[in-house]
């Protein structure tokens, strides 16, 4: 009797798993949405836009290139001129150049009689 007991606990303390639920069957056909193809556009449009971020401030390095260059380029100009104003000033102090720039403007020296010399001379 207690293995006939036992035998029949045993049937009813045993449970079935429940039925599961039925999955939706996986599509055969081709999906609608091509994920490569999105994928590949979606990484072309972000480089593109990478690019384009990089893209103004090359633009503004080489404009601020071009104008470094050039004011380098007039920079040595008035280096070069200011160089050459300095000489002049140092031999403005020079009595004989002062006498060829007095006589330049038609100046004459102490004790010298100026002559005026009118009409045509030659040719």
């Amino acid at each position: 009797m207690a293995t006939r007991a036992q035998a029949g606990r045993t049937r009813t303390a045993t449970r079935r798993p429940a039925a599961r639920k039925a999955r939706p069957a996986a599509r055969r056909g081709a999906s609608r949405i091509k994920w490569d193809r999105v994928g590949r556009i979606a990484l072309t449009v972000v480089l593109f836009a990478v690019l384009y971020s990089y893209f103004n401030p090359a633009i503004d390095f080489v404009k601020t290139y071009r104008g470094t260059t050039e004011a380098k380029a007039k920079l040595h100009e008035l280096l070069a001129q200011n160089r050459q104003l300095h000489r002049r000033i140092q031999s403005s102090e020079d009595p004989l150049v002062v006498q060829r720039e007095a006589r330049l403007q038609g100046m004459v020296a102490e004790g010298e009689t100026p002559i005026v010399i009118r009409g045509d001379l030659g040719g």
